[in-house]
């Protein structure tokens, strides 16, 4: 029997997603059966001492402060890319150079620019690429996406809306962040959470055509760690509304200003002949409404997504047993390290990140709303 081949992989960030991603990384072998083992080789982080802890809790063997260095590494088969978004772009073109298969968290970059050259660098390096948006593996929404293609909402979407609400900014004297500043970020509610929503509308129903979009910075300074007023360049929040290709309508929000709201994530889909509706919050079911069924049967249905038949489900627990937020990293990284594995091409990679950057460049310029 051959000899399994083992992915070393480096994780640069120690934070909320560094965290999120050391999970799935230390999760996805032991649920998924892959073409290879996974040896979680090297985090990196800014603070010695912080990375180093988070290196012991969090599974693995080294800790590192210098990301040039992993680049460097010839053991190092993965980097993935957990950093603020202003160095998203000069870390995944030295990767790629590397010859590292790269997994970098959304938004891919600041702008087009960016995102332009971390696409062309994987493209000549001919190296594995994914923007990690977890949320298209989430099992309810894969199997939207199975009943969208198989025609059952009809053969026509009319519709797709989406909501990402949260409140963590709400508050006037919440402090300045690097999620506050272009220079960081590139912009606010948009590239945050509007990017999750624009992918999920181009991976469910198609390429986007063109939008129309207003923005608003509702709180415009905001006190710094040295007690010093400054500007908040970025988004507070964004509504946009456009049209597929396909002709469909696009109508998106995505803002950090609803109190009471601190993920979520609905969307809704019209077609032809049916509808589906999904809310993060309460992840687990997708609602169906099926004109094809009798007439005195017709109504929204609820599709508990825990058989193991569903997408992903199978490799969890029984029926009706429910899974949570973080599986859904667990299912990329298990998606990512196959077609590392097998020298497949996975989605969505840089490209497809390009367009989704595309369309936020286009939302971030947007001057639609006239005075009356």
């Amino acid at each position: 029997m051959p000899k399994r081949h083992t992915l070393s992989v480096a994780l640069i960030g120690t934070k909320f997603m560094g965290r999120a991603h050391s999970n799935a990384w230390r999760q996805a072998l032991r649920f998924f059966d892959l073409p290879a083992n996974i040896r979680m080789a090297t985090i990196c982080g800014r603070d010695r001492a912080g990375t180093r802890r988070a290196a012991k809790i969090l599974g693995w063997e080294k800790a590192a402060t210098d990301w040039k260095a992993i680049l460097a590494d010839p053991l190092i088969d993965i980097v993935d890319i957990c950093t603020p978004n202003d160095s998203h772009a000069e870390m995944a073109t030295a990767a790629a150079r590397a010859r590292k298969a790269i997994l970098c968290e959304k938004p891919l970059a600041r702008n087009v620019a960016e995102a332009q050259r971390m696409v062309d660098a994987v493209k000549r390096a001919r190296v594995a690429n994914m923007v990690c948006h977890n949320y298209r593996r989430v099992p309810a929404v894969a199997l939207a996406k199975q009943i969208i293609d198989a025609g059952e909402i009809g053969d026509r979407v009319y519709h797709f809306r989406a909501r990402y609400a949260q409140d963590w900014i709400a508050d006037e004297n919440f402090p300045l962040v690097w999620r506050l500043q272009s220079k960081v970020a590139g912009s606010g509610a948009l590239g945050d959470i509007g990017a999750h929503i624009i992918d999920l509308a181009r991976f469910l129903v198609g390429e986007i055509a063109g939008i129309s979009a207003v923005s608003q910075t509702f709180v415009k300074k905001r006190l710094t760690k040295n007690r010093q007023l400054a500007r908040v360049d970025v988004d507070d929040a964004v509504s946009v509304i456009g049209r597929f290709r396909n002709g469909a309508i696009l109508n998106l929000e995505a803002t950090r200003f609803a109190p009471g709201r601190k993920n979520q994530l609905t969307f809704e889909i019209n077609g032809s002949r049916g509808s589906l509706a999904f809310d993060l919050e309460d992840m687990n079911r997708l609602h169906f409404y099926n004109a094809n069924d009798p007439e005195q049967a017709r109504g929204f249905r609820e599709i508990v997504v825990t058989q193991s038949n569903h997408p992903y489900v199978g490799n969890w627990w029984p029926p009706g047993h429910i899974i949570g937020y973080e599986h859904s990293f667990v299912h990329t990284i298990a998606d990512f390290v196959k077609a590392v594995a097998t020298h497949k091409r996975i989605q969505p990679d840089f490209a497809s990140g390009l367009k989704t950057q595309r369309v936020l460049d286009v939302v971030q310029h947007a001057r639609a709303l006239s005075s009356l």
